[in-house]
C-alpha cells in the first residue's frame, strides 16, 4: 500500500477526516502515517479548506496547529444562537461600543490561528478613513466570544476554545449548555468559571449601561421553539 494512502489528518472535534476527504492543497501533503506523529497545519492550508466549502459547512479553525473540524449544527444550535444575537444587536446599538456577528468568519486573534466563533462581539473603532469595507483581518481583537455546546464540541468549547480566547485576552467567553440551561462565564482573571444559572450581566469597558439576560426566560424560549419547527410536507 502507498504511503499516501495511509495518511490521515489529526482533528479535533469529534471528527477525523482523511487526507483524500479533506482535498487539502500540495503543501499540506506532508502528514506522516505514523499515529504518534500530528501534522501542524497552516493557516494557508485550513484557509483553502474554508474555499472549498462554499455552504461553509463544516466549519474549519486552527487552533496550535491542530485543525477542529465542526459539523452542521442542530436547528436548536441555531435557534440558541440567533436567540442571543436578538439580544446583542440592539444592546450594541445603544452602547456603541461593539457589533454582534455570527460565523461563518475568519478571525486570527492570534498570528497563526483561525478561529469561528458562533456568536462574537466585534470592538467598534473611528471611521475607516475610505469607504473600503474592512475585512476579518481588520478584527484582531473581541469583546465577547460565545460558544453554544454541541455534542460534538464539548471538551473543544470547554478546554481548547477557552484556553485560546483567553490566552488572547478576550475579556468575556461564553459556552452555552442548552441541556443544563446555564452559561458558563470565563474572564481572563479567572481560573474557573462563574456558572450562571438567573441573571447574566455583562457590561463591556466603556458601556454605559450593562446588558442583562433572563436565562430561564432565554431558555425557555429556545426550548419552546425548538418544539415548534415542522419540515414542510
Amino acid at each position: 500500500m502507498n504511503l499516501d494512502e495511509t495518511m490521515t489528518a489529526t482533528v479535533r472535534g469529534g471528527v477525523i477526516m482523511s487526507r483524500g476527504d479533506l482535498r487539502l492543497s500540495p503543501p499540506a501533503e506532508q502528514t506522516m502515517g505514523m499515529p504518534a506523529t500530528r501534522h501542524h497545519w497552516t493557516t494557508a492550508e485550513v484557509r483553502a479548506l474554508i474555499d472549498e466549502s462554499p455552504a461553509r459547512w463544516p466549519r474549519y479553525e486552527l487552533i496550535d496547529g491542530e485543525l477542529i473540524v465542526t459539523p452542521a449544527p442542530a436547528t436548536i444550535h441555531q435557534i440558541a444562537v440567533s436567540e442571543f444575537l436578538a439580544l446583542l444587536i440592539p444592546y450594541g446599538q445603544r452602547v456603541q461600543v461593539g457589533i454582534a456577528l455570527t460565523s461563518p468568519s475568519d478571525l486570527e486573534l492570534r498570528r497563526g490561528s483561525i478561529v469561528q466563533p458562533d456568536l462574537f462581539v466585534a470592538p467598534l473603532g473611528p471611521p475607516a478613513a475610505s469607504d473600503e469595507v474592512l475585512g476579518w483581518s481588520d478584527v484582531t481583537a473581541l469583546l465577547l466570544a460565545v460558544e453554544v455546546i454541541s455534542p460534538s464540541s464539548v471538551r473543544t468549547d470547554r478546554v481548547d476554545k477557552r484556553d485560546y480566547y483567553m490566552n488572547a485576552q478576550v475579556p468575556a467567553y461564553w459556552v452555552v449548555d442548552l441541556d443544563a440551561r446555564v452559561v458558563e462565564r470565563w474572564t481572563p482573571e479567572r481560573e474557573t468559571p462563574l456558572v450562571v444559572r438567573s441573571s447574566l450581566d455583562w457590561r463591556p469597558v466603556g458601556a454605559d449601561e450593562a446588558l442583562a439576560i433572563d436565562l430561564p426566560a432565554l431558555f425557555e424560549r429556545i426550548w419552546s421553539k425548538s418544539r415548534r419547527i415542522r419540515t414542510a410536507r
